[in-house]
């Protein structure tokens, strides 16, 4: 609390010295610690002599401590917000505060995460899901997280993310933080537009990328324009049981282009779901072969198509038995699609990559990479169209209707405009790629009283650092963004850290957007140290729940109920049946029972273990050398695990993560006997 108060003494001491944000130059600020800023010197700043003394030596200007003390957290103070970001080639989800940028977690969702022992003895079964024909995955590409939603707003209960590269999708449950389920799509290779939920979370949507067959199966490119397809796929989800229900997901056939990212409409567009698409050209490459490069190929043309897809058309089908089999999951053809009014398209502007509903559901934006505009299509003007069936249609049949024809506005940006959020202030934030800047801009329609600008039109630009490719704001994609914050979710880093080698992490730079001026300050840059983080979203901490402790002792956090194996204190056994050993322990500072446990070479292992303690924070972990067996347990969680004894030998175990003073001591022996008589090495 001290601290705190010194902090909004200072402020009040900048703005008093006329160092406000109203008084910020005009021109883009300087990173964090960079000097260069025209503001007034920090002797002015009514700071400290020792403060005034280091901000001089550092080269801080009243901005950087502005900047400084935004950011700052006292300690024992929580962020005002989590942030929900891919974890790229980890395969992992990161958990990051805003407004401190500080790392809090990593969730362990497709690969392994040693801390929290997840694949290492439990989670298997868990990454297992996520197998390809029996074969073990474990690796991923997440790209999009999503936040369950109700009407629209998050709701903090549930999170989902996909695998780009092995479309997959998994369920993370917000109460514990803790992967409960992986899905691989059984007609799909990989996907990219993925994961995005419907404004009450009845289903979680997998867009598309790359055409292949449908299936898994083969055939030849010189085929590619008969047999290759797109794909979106609607998975069902059963919020009570927290998990996706495959039995009742479907999957709608699209045609070959690349179809990438699908956002649902909300409020007057409810039951729509919108997505975009790349390569209309129906590009297939082959440089080797003389043929243009894909890169060329697949931007030729001057529009592309978006997908403007009938949810609710679509789920009538499914239900009504309207599906073919493929793999054994449901699947809605294309023709059918055409003929029941499920699919229609529109020209979208060269090589998207993102299009986005804003808050109302009454506007569909859209940016291409080759284009510096943001076109802004009417969902009203959309349904009118339709309505008339004034369209074309493209070689597959589909229904175009024109870009004219649902055109609301154009607004020029700049130099690769990519993805957008919005705030509550009638703004819309898209990234420039090329520029490397965030773009401010006004909406229109029943928008346009919240702002003084005219609506439609470029309000200022930020310059962020190289290349930014999604960024976020404070739940900046729900009916409700609440403005504040934003994220640019830079590409490169370059020159922004200390080398780490050829290397270098992305960059996550913070920007105030509480304002209505034409800058956003940039607050803070944080590198990421795992490649590539993709997307995240932004919510507010207050509508997370966590527990602090597992509901009672024995706990499965899988099932989310108490576990038929869990172990209470005095329950402790080693139990033999022919081969087959099991055992009962239970974790308490600072010991495990039982301390000995006695097997032979070759029994199977079934290993039962419960951390009976339901004090907060009071964790045990659990390995066993040489058998990759690594546990977190929770307080109050109880955890089976199994093994085959193969290796003879002894074997301490021991409580790996740091619980009490005795901490060292909290361990115990693996004795097992060999089978034969000279059989005495692991070897």
């Amino acid at each position: 609390m001290k601290r705190t108060i010194l902090a909004l003494i200072i402020l009040t001491v900048l703005i008093a010295a006329g160092c406000s944000l109203a008084d910020r130059p005009t021109t883009a600020p300087a990173a964090p610690g960079e000097a260069g800023s025209e503001a007034a010197p920090v002797e002015s700043a009514g700071l400290s002599a020792d403060a005034a003394a280091i901000a001089q030596e550092r080269g801080l200007s009243p901005d950087d401590i502005t900047a400084a003390l935004k950011v700052y957290q006292p300690t024992g103070v929580h962020d005002e917000y989590m942030i929900f970001a891919s974890g790229g080639h980890s395969g992992q989800v990161l958990v990051i505060g805003v407004p401190s940028m500080r790392l809090l977690k990593v969730i362990g969702v497709f690969t392994p995460e040693p801390w929290q022992g997840w694949g290492y003895g439990v989670g298997n079964r868990v990454l297992d899901e996520g197998a390809i024909n029996g074969r073990t995955i474990r690796w991923a590409d997440t790209h999009h997280p999503a936040l369950s939603e109700t009407e629209g707003d998050y709701d903090g209960e549930w999170l989902f993310i996909n695998d780009k590269a092995n479309a997959r999708v998994a369920v993370i449950d917000l109460r514990d933080f803790e992967t409960k389920q992986l899905l691989k799509n059984p007609v799909v290779i990989n996907d990219h537009g993925g994961t995005f939920v419907t404004p009450n979370t009845e289903y979680v949507i997998e867009g598309g990328q790359y055409a292949a067959p449908l299936g898994w199966e083969y055939d030849t490119l010189d085929n590619y324009n008969d047999t290759y397809r797109g794909a979106v796929t609607f998975w069902k989800f059963d919020r009570e049981a927290g998990r996706i229900d495959p039995e009742q997901s479907f999957l709608i056939e699209l045609p070959p282009y690349w179809q990438d990212l699908c956002d649902s409409g909300k409020q007057v567009s409810e039951g729509w779901i919108f997505c975009n698409s790349l390569n209309a050209e129906r590009a297939t490459g082959g440089v080797e072969k003389g043929n243009p490069p894909f890169e060329a190929g697949a931007s030729q043309g001057e529009t592309d198509y978006m997908h403007l897809i009938n949810l609710n058309k679509a789920e009538a089908v499914f239900q009504n038995g309207g599906t073919t089999d493929v793999n054994g999951f449901a699947v809605i053809s294309l023709q059918t699609a055409i003929d029941e009014g499920i699919l229609y398209m529109t020209p979208e502007p060269k090589s998207p990559h993102g299009v986005d509903i804003t808050p109302n559901g009454q506007y569909m934006v859209v940016a291409g990479k080759l284009d510096p505009h943001v076109t802004i299509y009417s969902f009203e003007k959309m349904l009118e169209t339709i309505e008339a069936e004034k369209w074309t249609t493209d070689d597959y049949g589909v229904p175009v209707l024109a870009l004219e024809d649902l055109r609301e506005a154009q607004v020029e940006l700049g130099l690769g405009p990519l993805h957008t959020q919005f705030d509550d202030q009638g703004y819309a934030y898209t990234s420039l790629f090329l520029d490397s800047a965030v773009a401010r801009w006004s909406l229109g329609g029943e928008y346009a009283d919240l702002h003084p600008e005219e609506p439609w039109q470029l309000v200022g630009k930020t310059s962020v650092h190289y290349n930014i490719g999604h960024l976020l704001a404070a739940e900046g994609d729900t009916v409700s963004p609440d403005g504040k914050y934003l994220v640019a979710m830079n590409k490169w880093a370059i020159d922004r850290f200390a080398p780490v080698g050829p290397l270098l992490p992305q960059n996550f730079q913070l920007l105030d957007i509480d304002n209505t001026g034409e800058n956003m300050q940039l607050l803070y840059d944080m590198p990421i140290g795992i490649g590539e983080p993709h997307y995240a979203q932004m919510i507010k901490a207050d509508k997370l729940e966590p527990w602090e402790v597992y509901p009672e002792v024995g706990w499965d956090p899988h099932e989310q109920a108490l576990s038929p194996n869990a172990v209470q204190l005095g329950e402790e056994k080693v139990e033999r049946n022919g081969s087959e050993v099991e055992v009962f322990m239970t974790a308490v500072r600072s010991h495990f029972t039982p301390e000995h446990v006695e097997i032979e070479q070759g029994d199977h292992v079934v290993w039962h273990i419960t951390n009976v303690e339901q004090a907060l924070d009071a964790t045990h972990g659990f390995s066993i050398p040489g058998y990759d067996i690594n546990l977190s347990l929770e307080p109050g969680e109880a955890a089976t695990f199994e093994f085959d004894a193969e290796a003879p030998g002894v074997f301490s175990y021991y409580c790996t993560e740091f619980c009490s003073a005795l901490h060292l001591e909290m361990t115990g022996y693996l004795l097992v006997k060999p089978s034969g008589p000279t059989a005495m090495t692991t070897e």
